[in-house]
This record gives C-alpha cells, structure tokens and sequence, in this order.
C-alpha cells in the first residue's frame, strides 16, 4: 500500500539476482541513492561507454560482468538496473541492453532523469518485451553534438568537474 493509501503489486526477487549497473561515467551519480532506495544489497557492475564525437556512436571501454558459461550456477542476474542520468540520442543504453542480453539477463530496468523524444523512443524499441525505461523528464530534441536541448549537458563533466576537455 502506498502512503496515499493506493495498492500495488510488488515483485520478490532475491537480491543476488539483481544487479545495478551504472554506466560510467555519470552514472555513478545515481549509484547511492538507488542503493539507498534497496531494501538489500545487490551487486553493481559497472559499463563504462562513451559517444565517439563524429559518429555519436557508443564505444564501450570497460565491462566489468562477471563471466559466466552454460550451466554455471551463478550465471547471469534475473533483472538488471542500468543506471544512467540522461537518454539523449539512445545508443549508449541501446549498447548497454546488448551487453546486458549478450550476458544472459532476462529482464532490464533503466532508470534515467531525463531524454530526449528520440533517444526514449529508439531505447523503447530495443528490446520491447525485455526492458522498462523510468525517467523524470522528456525533453523535445537533440542538436547536431547529439546534446539534449535544453537538456542538463554532460552530466560526468559536470560531476568531475571536466568541463572544456
């Protein structure tokens, strides 16, 4: 029951099943507190990506998924979180749930502030039957830099304070 006295269904997942996985940089932003948020603790498995700058296309440089073979018992997680605060032109999160489906994942939680039209659009149709996409806000379009507008800017520039590199 929520606190204005709503029903809803919840779903028991053991916690080992469940990882969070923030896309490097930015979002480790939200790394706390949606650990805070957890009533366990879960295991975080970072993806580091960036968006090469002519192409806008994801580059992944660092994955840290524990390997797994077939029969392994600790396989792969039942739902994992990607965790990372903007959605501009999708192909960062849209290379994230490849990863993640190409690890074995059966279900995929994205959790974002904001994205653009688009970006949510084509993250939507990467895998329809397997992915939810949470955010807090939708903004109408990118620019030719593939930049949210208005938008917030590059969120790990401004959480490390690189700004103009």
């Amino acid at each position: 029951m929520s606190p204005l006295g709503y029903e809803y269904t919840t779903e028991d997942i053991s916690p080992s099943k469940i990882s969070l996985v923030p896309i490097l940089r930015s979002g480790l932003s939200m790394l706390d507190a949606l650990q805070a948020l957890l009533p366990s603790s879960v295991s975080v498995h970072h993806l580091g990506m960036y968006r090469e700058k002519s192409t806008l296309q994801p580059v992944e440089y660092y994955n840290n998924l524990p390997y797994h073979s077939q029969g392994d018992e600790t396989g792969a997680s039942e739902l994992a979180i990607i965790v990372d605060p903007i959605i501009a032109t999708g192909s960062t999160v849209c290379a994230a749930i490849d990863t993640l489906r190409d690890w074995g994942v059966s279900r995929i939680l994205s959790i974002s502030i904001l994205a653009s039209e688009g970006g949510l659009r084509r993250a939507a149709e990467a895998w329809p039957e397997g992915v939810e996409l949470w955010v807090g806000g939708v903004d109408v379009g990118t620019d030719e830099r593939g930049m949210i507008r208005p938008g917030l800017g590059d969120i790990g520039d401004r959480l490390f304070l690189t700004l103009g590199k």
